[in-house]
């Protein structure tokens, strides 16, 4: 089957910009990506209207993968880095199942005890099912003492993953310090996760996608992964990040949004119902929107 590539076309509307997009490999093993037999070309909305519906400040970008087109709200925010926090875990989870450090996605690290009130999910033994779906800080930081400094270097390097710069203590560096990360590079890690384009075993790709399914029905799937990165005031760190992809019967819409957070107001709901609500106007899904 052939992949046409649409020539890129310019969105004018506020906030939007070009981009070039990466080009599909016919010989890619791929799984999870829709049939291309007749892939209907959908309109994207003016994204700043949903901003503006929940009063919320940030940025966002979408990837229609058929039609080769970026869709933006504040492209110059979509290139600055911000901390990942939580949305770390989609690499994390590779790196971990990938080094053997956990056996697959049920296997249980037993907790340490320390009662974790902001979250009473965090306050038991878990596995990697749960603490991707809980977003349990306690897991993934055991998982990267495990995994130790030189092979989760070895790993972020090999990821090309953001700036790269991870000199903080193995099991705090996406929580504070210099790492940063861009919704567009957000947007090309969660392509080449899609695409199998990383270097990890099919396995552990495959068990990272299925953790990151959020919600599923028989003509579309939306993969997501939340971050909520609350540093001190006036650092650039308060962010709340929520980036996925939704899967359609003919076409991939990749995501990637950070909002301005506060001590008082994460904006996790914002976070989530944003792009359903973008996802739901376009006619490609019916989520239930409150």
């Amino acid at each position: 089957m052939k992949y046409i590539v649409v020539v890129l076309l310019a969105i004018m509307f506020s906030g939007c910009a070009k981009q070039e997009a990466p080009k599909p490999n016919n010989n890619e093993n791929v799984t999870n990506i829709p049939n291309k037999n007749i892939p209907p070309r959908i309109k994207f909305p003016e994204l700043k209207k949903y901003f503006d519906d929940y009063k919320a400040t940030g940025c966002m970008v979408i990837y229609d993968q058929v039609n080769n087109m970026y869709a933006y709200y504040d492209s110059a925010r979509c290139n600055k880095g911000f901390l990942p926090a939580s949305t770390f875990k989609i690499p994390n989870s590779l790196f971990a199942l990938e080094s053997g450090v956990v056996k697959d996605e049920n296997e249980k690290l037993k907790w340490d005890g320390t009662v974790r009130k902001m979250r009473e999910e965090w306050n038991q033994d878990t596995d990697m099912r749960m603490a991707f779906k809980y977003s349990t800080v306690w897991f993934y930081q055991e998982c990267a003492r495990r995994i130790g400094m030189p092979k989760m270097k070895h790993y972020i390097d090999t990821l090309n993953y953001g700036n790269k710069d991870i000199s903080r203590p193995i099991d705090r560096f996406w929580l504070e310090g210099p790492l940063r990360i861009t919704a567009m590079e957000q947007i090309n890690l969660l392509q080449n996760i899609a695409y199998n384009r990383v270097p990890f075993s099919q396995r552990n790709i495959d068990i990272l996608k299925s953790i990151m399914i959020q919600e599923e029905i028989s003509n579309y799937v939306l993969r997501g992964k939340t971050g909520t990165a609350a540093g001190s005031p006036n650092s650039g760190d308060e962010v709340g990040w929520f980036v996925g992809y939704l899967t359609t019967e003919y076409n991939i819409y990749f995501y990637a949004l950070n909002l301005d957070i506060t001590e008082n107001d994460y904006k996790f709901n914002e976070r989530l119902l944003i792009p359903r609500k973008i996802f739901n106007d376009m006619g490609l899904t019916k989520f239930e929107i409150q």
